[in-house]
C-alpha cells in the first residue's frame, strides 16, 4: 500500500505531494487535484492512501486507490 500526503507549500505556492513511493520523495504542484491525479496514476497497480492536509496540519480529504491496472 502506497501512502501519499498533499501538504500546502509554505511559501503559500501550490502543494507539495510527499510520500516514499515517489522516486524523489516530494513533488510540486500548483493545484490539489493534480497532485491528487499523479498519485493516482503513479499507484495504478496498487492499492494507495492519499491524504490532503490545509495549512493547520489537519486532514480535510482522503482518497482511496485501489490498484485498477490488469494485465491482459
Amino acid at each position: 500500500m502506497h501512502v501519499y500526503e498533499v501538504r500546502p507549500r509554505k511559501d503559500h505556492r501550490g502543494v507539495n505531494l510527499i510520500s516514499d513511493a515517489l522516486p524523489f520523495g516530494r513533488l510540486w504542484y500548483v493545484e490539489v487535484s493534480s497532485a491528487i491525479g499523479y498519485a493516482k496514476h503513479r499507484s495504478r497497480s496498487h492499492y494507495a492512501v492519499i491524504r490532503v492536509f490545509d495549512a493547520a496540519g489537519n486532514v480535510i480529504e482522503t482518497h482511496e486507490h485501489a490498484g485498477d491496472f490488469k494485465e491482459w
